[in-house]
């Protein structure tokens, strides 16, 4: 196959051109190429799929139609690649779960399903982290840890595995007794708020864990421009700290959540407009490395109920391209290939995989996108119900198989 007169587009920029693909690989790159199957694609964009490291499955629930469903649409989204966050029901946290997610791990004409794993069990003890990190877990997830002994013993195995660890800011005791960001909004709604000291001084504790084992972690959808100055300080220090960010924090604030709108209750909480504007500027400057779609969908049981009892998450993978490209791209923010970067380089890196690049002999892990076509967002719990994107994800090639939308 090849697909003709389009503009490559990866995370070193824009080119026109033809593209060859022969059993998922790109084999050549040049122009007036022929085969027996040419796509014209006049206009579009061929671009490296998204790699989105911190997705949840509906409800959290592992399941085998959940996987269809989050495989399905995560591609047409654009994203070729998940990395499953390890809280799910029941946690990954031991090989028969594993196996049951690896399973699921590359279903017919859907993204491809990694996973981290949880570093602690259920029960709170440390998981078997060597044996589940050899067996094809990509990272360590946790949210925050109170013991510095088991902190401890969690970042040698990473030093000697050479794994990141994907660490979620959040004091449980202040996290549990809000439901949104503590500020003016939250105190109008007659909601309990949740103290920006929730994130920043745990970050601010393992940075020094990073320092002291010489670890990697990735600091997960941070909010908060302190956070995000002590990990860029840190970073320019040589210690191996990065940070994402989600999309919903760059295009939204908590005034979302005005109305008890359930689909604005997502974790971490919305910020105030003062913060959202911060954390755009923090992406454009570098500070802040990686972008995540954040997508924690739910069943309408745990949204269509009052905002204090409502569940945590939205909907957002399967429009996650056009998202990005609306109100990022097109609105002159940035410009496509600093996308890629964001979205599928620098994610990929931060787990050891190789993405964001359209080269000869890579494999072809491309979304053909059609900037001139539109997406409806048709989800009734999403952030974004009822918006028309700009843009449409017309073809995926993936594991060796093209997909078409």
């Amino acid at each position: 196959m090849v697909i003709s007169d389009v503009i490559i587009c990866d995370a070193q920029g824009e080119r026109k051109g033809d593209v060859r693909i022969e059993a998922g690989v790109i084999t050549q790159i040049g122009e007036n190429l022929t085969d027996e199957e040419v796509i014209s694609a006049s206009g579009c964009y061929l671009l490296p799929g998204l790699v989105d490291t911190n997705v949840r499955l509906k409800d959290s629930q592992l399941s085998g139609i959940n996987f269809e469903k989050l495989s399905r649409r995560a591609l047409a989204g654009g994203v070729t690649t998940v990395v499953l966050a390890s809280d799910s029901h029941p946690q990954i946290d031991n090989e028969i779960t594993l196996e049951f997610v690896q399973k699921h791990r590359q279903l017919p004409n859907g993204a491809t399903i990694e996973t981290t794993l949880s570093a602690l069990s259920a029960s709170g003890t440390l998981s078997n982290i060597a044996i589940m990190l050899k067996k094809g877990c990509l990272a360590v997830h946790t949210s925050t840890i109170s013991d510095y002994n088991l902190l401890s013993r969690i970042a040698q195995y990473l030093k000697m595995a050479q794994k990141p660890l994907f660490y979620k800011a959040e004091d449980k005791s202040l996290f549990e007794s809000g439901v949104m960001c503590d500020g003016n909004v939250a105190t109008r709604l007659g909601l309990p708020g949740i103290s920006p000291l929730s994130e920043v001084v745990h970050i601010a504790s393992m940075i020094e864990i990073a320092r002291h084992f010489e670890i990697s972690i990735v600091f997960k959808s941070v909010t908060e421009p302190r956070s995000v100055e002590l990990i860029a300080q840190a970073a320019a220090e040589g210690i191996k700290v990065a940070c994402e960010v989600s999309i919903h924090h760059l295009l939204h604030n908590d005034e979302a959540c005005m109305g008890f709108d359930s689909d604005a209750k997502i974790n971490p909480p919305l910020v105030n407009r003062e913060k959202q504007r911060y954390l755009i500027d923090a992406l454009q400057s570098g500070k802040i490395n990686s972008l995540t779609a954040l997508h924690q969908p739910n069943s309408d049981v745990h949204k269509d109920i009052t905002f204090f009892d409502a569940s945590y998450g939205t909907t957002s993978i399967e429009e996650y391209l056009p998202l990005c490209y609306t109100h990022l791209v097109k609105s002159g923010r940035m410009n496509m290939a600093k996308l890629i970067e964001l979205a599928s380089q620098a994610p990929a890196a931060q787990v050891g995989l190789s993405a964001g690049v359209i080269r000869d002999g890579h494999k072809a892990d491309m979304v053909l996108f059609d900037p001139n076509r539109t997406t409806p967002v048709l989800h009734h719990h999403s952030l974004y119900k009822n918006q028309v994107l700009e843009g449409k994800v017309v073809m995926a090639f993936c594991a060796g198989e093209i997909t078409r939308f």
